[in-house]
């Protein structure tokens, strides 16, 4: 979702910003996720900031925990499954050999909540739905949101390395795993 003439209009973007600066579009795998910590001032980051926020839709997401017999993945979300959304970034770049417009985007990036902390260094940043207006229009960048989301609502589990391969898109994505 993104801010449109009419007010939020959902868009199909592409995951991995590529600043416009760019020369080639690959550099949009490295940047995925962008961290909250100095998002103002990266010049990959600082003009998407200003002007091109947007809501990255989501009903969980996936962080790895290391363990002794490699990394376990678990599903995190709201405890009750409801949708939310993601602090997001977007841009507008256009391929120079072939002319064709992408619009990529990033999910920002924040420390984790006490939840997520025993799984992983790092969490999406996770709005509040009464703060998507202000994410979306605020002339200035509202720099106050990008933190942790309290985890007294949310919940984590582990699921199977099924998830582990990006082709597989089944229920069994968010079964928990076998104890």
């Amino acid at each position: 979702m993104r801010l449109g003439a009419k007010g939020r209009e959902p868009a199909l973007l592409r995951w991995g910003l590529i600043p416009t600066r760019a020369k080639d579009k690959s550099v949009g795998y490295k940047m995925i996720n962008a961290r909250a910590e100095g998002i103002a001032t990266k010049p990959s980051f600082r003009s998407a900031l200003k002007a091109r926020r947007c809501l990255v839709v989501a009903s969980g997401f996936y962080e790895w925990q290391k363990a002794a017999s490699g990394k376990q993945p678990y599903w995190i979300g709201f405890a009750d499954r409801r949708p939310f959304a993601f602090a997001g970034l977007w841009e507008s770049w256009t391929d120079r050999a072939s002319g064709k417009r992408i619009e990529p985007y990033t999910i920002i990036m924040t420390e984790p909540n006490a939840l997520c902390a025993p799984i992983h260094n790092r969490m999406p940043v996770i709005l509040d739905p009464a703060d998507y207006d202000r994410w979306l229009s605020a002339e200035t960048p509202p720099e106050d949101l990008l933190w942790p989301f309290p985890a007294d609502a949310m919940a984590a589990y582990p699921v199977s390395t099924w998830v582990n391969k990006p082709g597989k898109n089944d229920a069994r994505c968010i079964e928990p795993a076998p104890q």
